[in-house]
């Protein structure tokens, strides 16, 4: 069965980068899309980027669009996402999770999310 584990997580200053790994174990990358949401305090669940199932095709929502990069390398299974020019706004718990490949186009919607792990805190304070 497949193993998910975040790490990459941390303090950092604004304007600072991080690079975010998803580890995966017990399956490969393939078939389905990956992709980060992230919970804020008090917040509801948001999409933050999504690679598509083939990896063609990246989607990232609009507060992190230029910001963050999400990859994957298929001979380690992983999957990243670099992050820079990080803001206060952006402090939250990132998970890396699937989506079915029934919804590769929809892939950035966080209820479209089947399995996840147990997230990286990700605190941006000055």
């Amino acid at each position: 069965q497949m193993q998910l584990a975040e790490s990459g997580g941390g303090l950092v200053q604004p304007g600072g980068s991080l690079k975010l790994a998803c580890t995966v174990s017990g399956a490969t990358l393939e078939n389905v899309a990956w992709g980060w949401f992230r919970v804020a305090p008090q917040q509801a669940r948001e999409g933050v980027s999504c690679i598509s199932a083939l990896g063609d095709r990246t989607r990232y929502a609009d507060s992190v669009k230029g910001r963050f990069s999400i990859s994957r390398d298929n001979a380690k299974n992983i999957v990243f996402m670099e992050m820079n020019n990080l803001k206060p706004e952006d402090t939250a718990v990132y998970y890396c999770g699937t989506v079915p490949e029934a919804y590769d186009r929809y892939c950035l919607n966080p209820s479209n999310y089947d399995y996840w792990g147990q997230g990286t805190q990700v605190t941006v304070s000055s």
